[in-house]
């Protein structure tokens, strides 16, 4: 399989040939955001990012394009939702498949007996083997409630 950066330009060659202006200019953003996050890590003496990073980037990026439509909405400026609408569909399409809620939760009690996890003091460690497993698979920030609820918090 190729990486995602190799993909990320295969993909702009065949949206710009086609003339997809949409995705073109969210494909640049992508690689804009990216060659940022490069840089900022060969700041911190490291090389570049590696491609679960890339997939939090990409989460990201999503999240920034969901508050902004819903501001949007609220605002009565459909048009400018539709735009990020439009972002989110084509950046979606680089994520892995997301995990259902059965899943999420079967996920997070394999990871509380592989790491031993006794009770909430524990809960770092159990996101840490959830993000390293399952990085662009489930949306962290729904997660940490359920790890904490069935740790006991």
């Amino acid at each position: 399989m190729s990486s995602l950066r190799e993909q990320f330009t295969a993909d702009l060659k065949t949206a710009m040939k086609a003339g997809e202006k949409g995705k073109v200019s969210t494909i640049r953003l992508i690689q804009s955001s990216l060659k940022d996050k490069d840089i900022e890590a060969r700041g911190a003496g490291k090389g570049e990012i590696a491609p679960d990073e890339i997939l939090a980037l990409l989460q990201k990026m999503i999240k920034q394009r969901q508050e902004s439509i819903a501001i949007y909405d609220a605002n009565g400026r459909p048009e400018l939702a539709d735009g990020e609408r439009a972002e989110v569909a084509v950046i979606s399409a680089y994520l892995p498949q997301q995990m259902d809620e059965a899943q999420v939760k079967a996920a997070i009690e394999k990871a509380i007996a592989e790491t031993g996890a006794a009770g909430v003091k524990d809960m770092g460690k159990v996101i840490g083997s959830l993000r390293a497993a399952y990085a662009g698979q489930m949306d962290f920030g729904k997660v940490s409630p359920l790890v904490k609820g069935l740790l006991g918090g």
